[in-house]
Order: structure tokens, then C-alpha cells, then sequence
């Protein structure tokens, strides 16, 4: 199953409609979509983004914890660890998802990435 091996959206998905949490997921486009709904950029972060790595069981929770794979925020230190951390907390936030049967037998173990973006000026 090829979108069950890689996973790469955009914050363009946020405008795409997902199914509600209670519903199951039966795509990682689905997938993107509902972690995405979770998502909000700190103050002050026009044109940034960071990219999370990470793995699901069939239970729609975490294997371990994301890991940062691209990160671009403008600042120091302190402006990337605050847009690592609320992407991190997005993602944690809608955990854990609901998969539908196919869709979990595919996912668990994969590893997967997804951006997070905050708005162009």
C-alpha cells in the first residue's frame, strides 16, 4: 500500500475536509488531514515549518516519540523549540487516531513524516 509507506503534507491539506475523530481513517491522506486540524503555529511564525518523523501502532497511538526531521523558523533557539513543541503537541493532541481495519493492518510500524506550516505572509 503506497500511501501507507510514506506520508508527506503540505499545510494545504488544512482546507481539506477529514472525517471527524470519532470516525475511522481509512487513508493517510485522512490521516494528515485530522493531525493538521490539530495544529496551530505559534504567534509570530509567518513562513515557517517543521517537519515530524514518526511511527503507529494499530491502535492509532504513537510508537515512541516524533522525531524532528526538517526544521525552518526563523529566530533563535527559543522561536524553533516553541515550533517543535506545538507540533509535537498537535500531534499528541489528536491521539489516538482511529484507523480503519486496512488502514491499521498497513500503518503500524511505518515510519512516516509530516510537515506542519504556519501562514505565508
Amino acid at each position: 500500500m503506497n500511501t501507507a509507506r510514506s506520508l508527506m503534507i503540505a499545510g494545504v491539506l488544512l482546507v481539506a475536509p477529514f472525517p471527524s475523530v470519532a470516525a475511522s481513517l481509512n487513508s493517510m491522506d485522512e490521516v494528515g488531514a485530522a493531525v493538521l486540524a490539530c495544529w496551530t503555529p505559534p504567534a509570530n511564525s509567518e513562513n515557517s515549518s517543521v517537519t515530524l518523523s514518526f511511527s503507529f501502532k494499530r491502535d492509532g497511538t504513537l510508537i515512541g516519540p516524533p522525531r524532528t526531521t526538517a526544521i525552518h523558523v526563523s529566530g533563535d533557539d527559543k522561536a524553533r523549540k516553541a515550533y517543535v513543541d506545538a507540533a509535537t503537541k498537535a500531534l499528541n493532541d489528536c491521539l489516538p487516531l482511529s484507523f480503519s481495519p486496512p488502514l491499521a493492518q498497513g500503518v503500524a510500524g511505518n515510519v512516516f513524516t509530516l510537515q506542519f506550516n504556519s501562514p505565508k505572509k
